[in-house]
């Protein structure tokens, strides 16, 4: 035990292995990727999500422990999830506020409730999820918070204002939280992928074929050309990176927000 009473994590007291995690978003791509390595990992792993048939599909294959439907943007479906689960799991000693969502257009064209739309889910939903989860770890004095934001959380990108703005504020809080809870045990820090495998890249893929007439392997190159390896993400990717700032060796590791772009410098 550390002189402040914060937990000494550096003596093993932290695991991942039995610890009840809850993941954001859990159905699919990133989300479900998460789930499956803390799953892997020992972890007891409760998914959220609008949509129930991806999140019983995986608990059925062993992806995750159980499953409770919220919406992200409602802060009183998001408390009453993990309420529910709690009761049971046991405490939260993990979050992962993965769920998201990406609209893009012009500046111009870019209203107040596109911006009103991405705000509610990628800054919001980390909000509201993590003052469900937070004022426990405190006081447990352990616990992991992780955001996926996003490198558009890191840089600029055309077309994408408001779902930029959203990921900058996401990396703003994380950076805030972590200050605020640097003694209490806690870490917080935030996970930005670059473009990844996922069904949400594959419709941008999809929409940028409509509009432009590229190919799909011409909107696919579009996408991956500020990536020095010239590649999507693959989601375990970004799994990987969450589960070692889930783990015992990341205990100094705090307010952070880590790329997972193949090197694309922000």
């Amino acid at each position: 035990m550390a002189e402040d009473g914060a937990v000494d994590e550096a003596d093993g007291a932290w695991q991942v292995a039995g610890c009840h995690a809850v993941v954001t978003g859990g159905g699919r791509g990133i989300g479900a990727a998460i789930a499956r390595a803390l799953s892997a990992a020992g972890a007891v792993v409760t998914v959220t999500g609008r949509g129930e048939g991806p999140l019983k599909d995986l608990v059925a294959d062993g992806g995750a422990a159980g499953y409770r439907l919220a919406d992200v943007t409602d802060q009183a479906s998001m408390r009453g999830a993990i309420e529910a689960a709690v009761a049971e799991h046991g405490p939260v000693g993990i979050l992962v506020a993965n769920a998201g969502a990406a609209e893009s257009a012009p500046f111009h064209r870019s209203d107040a409730d596109l911006f009103r739309r991405m705000l509610d889910v990628n800054l919001m939903g980390v909000v509201y999820a993590a003052q469900a989860v937070l004022r426990p770890m405190t006081e447990a004095r352990q616990g992991r918070i992780v955001a996926i934001a996003s490198t558009a959380g890191l840089t600029g990108y055309r077309y994408t204002s408001a779902y930029c703005a959203a990921k900058h504020a996401v990396v703003g809080l994380v950076r805030s939280m972590a200050l605020e809870t640097a003694r209490s045990g806690v870490t917080v820090n935030a996970v930005c992928p670059g473009f990844t495998d996922t069904d949400l890249v594959a419709q941008s893929i999809e929409r940028i074929v409509a509009k432009t007439g590229m190919s799909a392997a011409q909107a696919d190159a579009e996408l991956v050309k500020d990536n020095p390896q010239g590649r999507l993400v693959k989601p375990q990717e970004v799994a990987d990176a969450v589960l070692w700032l889930c783990g015992p060796g990341a205990a100094a590791i705090t307010g952070q927000a880590i790329a997972v772009a193949g090197g694309e410098v922000m």
